[in-house]
């Protein structure tokens, strides 16, 4: 026997089980990365306004290290890039806004974690189910050509087993479908928060560096004229 023929045996033996397996363990994973990327983004949220609240007496004062040491009272993203500004107040804005943009890119790999899963899952889920359905539907006509030569009565039968394969074969489209509808809904959800995320991040980033730029730094002392 070819090897091409030993697999086309396997596929058709084994039907559409295999790929509803497959789409069972693919939905598995998504419903567990989805409630971990809830939980976690949850816990990356914040109030970009209370933070402010906070932190403005410290850089009033330009007492850096307290409006950092307030910021690492919470995990949000937005404290932690502002945070990463505030370690380098004393060099000035420039440096402060390169270290943000720097915060800002690994905080966003963090938090896009797993996204890339979602998506393909999503796009990918219903060509799964279409592919068992395929298999099934070969399947089917193929018993139903071994029956061909029989009686009428063993047609019909034949004929009704055909039918059957092939609503079963029509269930792995319908579980594909249902295994990316989530996917694809989560994706498009974590995607929105996490822009949510990072525009209150900026905005927090914009009025700490506004406040050092406001000002200048401390060990500045003016020139005698002339010198």
């Amino acid at each position: 026997m070819k090897p091409t023929d030993f697999v086309q045996q396997l596929l058709l033996r084994s039907g559409t089980a295999w790929v509803l397996w497959t789409l069972g363990a693919l939905s598995v994973v998504t419903l567990g990365i989805i409630v971990e990327r809830w939980l976690f983004l949850r816990a990356r949220d914040c109030e970009p306004r209370a933070l402010a609240r906070n932190i403005r007496p410290h850089l009033v004062r330009r007492d850096f290290a307290a409006a950092a040491q307030e910021l690492s009272k919470t995990r949000s993203v937005a404290a932690a890039v502002a945070a990463a500004g505030l370690q380098l107040a004393p060099l000035g804005p420039a440096a402060m806004e390169k270290s943000m943009q720097s915060a800002v890119a690994i905080e966003r790999g963090v938090l896009e974690r797993w996204l890339t899963y979602l998506g393909t899952v999503g796009n990918n889920a219903p060509f799964i189910g279409l592919f068992g359905t395929v298999i099934g539907i070969i399947g089917a006509f193929r018993e139903l050509g071994h029956g061909g030569a029989s009686s009428q009565a063993a047609g019909q039968l034949t004929s009704q087993a055909v039918m059957s394969s092939i609503a079963e074969a029509l269930v792995a489209t319908a579980a594909g479908i249902l295994v990316a509808l989530p996917a694809v809904a989560a994706f498009n959800y974590f995607q929105r928060r996490i822009a949510s995320l990072l525009l209150a991040t900026d905005a927090l980033a914009n009025l700490v560096i506004a406040h050092v730029a406001g000002h200048p730094p401390a060990d500045d002392t003016p020139t005698e004229r002339g010198q």
